[in-house]
């Protein structure tokens, strides 16, 4: 492979001149710096990205740290900071923690060797990353976390509005009619999965509901946790008429449950997710979901750490994007025959009919 010296020779030219137009460090008049890239690209010469780091402190990586490769919401993710990147000269270097703290400091120990300009993380289950953080951040690596955040956290992020997209689609459900609602979280150490069952909370609460502690059940962000729980869920007296479920995966596991039990979906029991996965659209029914945008979690968090490089000093930022409620097939009115059954076993347990629901 052709090296630098090689190039200066082919170019007729110096191996500083060489340097400056291939690090643009000092500006090279033309024809020079016409014949060197012309002999760069005769040659195939690959300059060093990790050389180049060394003697800029720094190259043109991006580590980006993702918590399960196989989960079909990071993907659109990692899609939209890898277009920012690239169309701003920069490459992605992506790492799988599964979910892993140990895996995570791995990752974090082994990139600080490649002099990455900057980490976008989406933290791992009982992630403790912020030390390590801020010692990259305190070497002029910016870090950005999405998604959920790390204990303590206090640098930039980029997150959705879970509270509101989760009252949203709670609030959807008692409007068409539904008193015994259920809910399956995701686990509660994350930031996501908690601030989803409060904004559930806030819209039973609002519309003064009961909600006993079996009928929120805690699980991982998957869809066998979704099965399992559903399960529990389908034995409770009086049965849930609808469900809403942490994420798309744990919606796709309450769906098969309910088709496993012999019940209909909508009709005994409605469902709605969080994601708004592309893959709810083909189940059957179709899967109403609150919409957040992967791609665009990834296109602002790699838009404000480049917006670091080039010198955004302000304080720390924390972007929260908006959600949407996308209504499909998946949700309907309980019907009149349960909601009958329901206000019967609720007189017996409780000696009285539930009130009906109203909004402040």
């Amino acid at each position: 492979m052709a090296n630098m010296h090689e190039i200066a020779k082919r170019a007729g030219v110096s191996l500083g001149t060489v340097s400056n137009v291939l690090n643009n460090s000092a500006k090279v008049r033309e024809p020079k710096r016409t014949r060197v890239l012309e002999a760069v690209q005769a040659a195939g010469y690959q300059p060093s990205q990790l050389a180049r780091g060394l003697r800029r402190d720094t190259t043109n990586m991006i580590g980006m740290i993702i918590p399960d490769i196989t989960n079909p919401f990071f993907p659109s993710v990692v899609r939209g900071a890898e277009d920012v990147a690239f169309s701003n000269g920069y490459r992605l270097i992506l790492c799988n923690t599964d979910n892993d703290h140990a895996k995570e400091t791995v990752h974090l120990n082994e990139l600080r060797t490649y002099l990455p300009a900057g980490l976008i993380v989406i933290p791992s289950n009982f992630s403790e990353l912020t030390a390590q953080a801020e010692s990259y951040r305190k070497a002029g690596t910016g870090v950005v976390c999405i998604d959920r955040l790390p204990k303590h956290w206090s640098g930039d992020s980029v997150t959705a509005d879970n509270k509101t997209g989760a009252y949203n689609a709670t609030r959807h459900l008692i409007q068409l009619g539904h008193t015994q609602l259920a809910t399956i979280t995701g686990p509660l150490h994350l930031t996501n999965a908690k601030e989803r069952l409060e904004g559930f909370r806030r819209a039973m609460k609002e519309a003064k509901l009961p909600l006993a502690p079996e009928y929120a059940q805690e699980t991982s962000f998957d869809k066998q946790g979704g099965y399992s729980k559903t399960q529990v869920l389908l034995r409770l007296i009086p049965r849930p008429t609808a469900i809403f479920a942490g994420n798309d995966m744990i919606a796709l596991g309450v769906l098969l449950a309910v088709r496993d039990s012999g019940l209909r979906c909508p009709e005994d029991v409605s469902i709605i997710g969080f994601d708004d996965l592309d893959l709810g659209e083909t189940t059957n029914p179709s899967l109403s979901s609150v919409s957040q945008s992967g791609y665009q979690l990834g296109t602002t968090a790699a838009r404000l750490l480049l917006d670091r490089r080039q010198g955004d000093d302000s304080p720390a930022k924390h972007i929260v994007l908006e959600t949407l409620l996308k209504l499909r097939h998946s949700v309907a009115p309980p019907s009149q025959t349960f909601q009958i059954s329901s206000s019967t076993a609720r007189r017996r347990s409780k000696g009285k009919q539930a009130a009906s629901p109203t909004f402040n």
